[in-house]
């Protein structure tokens, strides 16, 4: 019988998420494609923001698409990292504050599944 650690995760919204994906049987120690979700009111505002950050050494891609529900411009920011809680906190501030000077807010951040990326 494999025995894995059981991974302690802080008590905020990054930590129960984290939880969640390793529970799902996801490595956390490797390498993954993590995308945080910007949001944006103007598609202009959304489009200075996404040609801005793919210019930072972070950010390996950036993809612009409009809510069909909302209306709402958002641009999914692609980060190859280890996502671990104390990095993926780092990283989604300072994406989010490159994104506040085009008036653009932060809605989260989702992984990537190994298959799919």
């Amino acid at each position: 019988m494999v025995l894995f650690p059981i991974l302690q995760f802080p008590d905020d919204e990054n930590g129960q998420l984290l939880a969640e994906i390793a529970a799902a049987g996801i490595d956390l120690s490797k390498m993954h494609q993590v995308d945080f979700y910007i949001l944006f009111e103007q598609q202009s505002d959304a489009e200075k923001f996404a040609k801005e950050v793919v210019a930072d050494t972070l950010v390996q891609h950036a993809e612009l698409e409009k809510c069909q529900d909302t209306g709402v411009w958002e641009v999914i920011t692609q980060v190859q990292m280890v996502p671990e809680h104390t990095l993926l906190g780092q990283a989604e501030q300072y994406i989010e504050s490159i994104a506040n000077n085009f008036n653009g807010y932060g809605d989260g951040w989702g992984l990537m599944d190994a298959e799919e990326a």
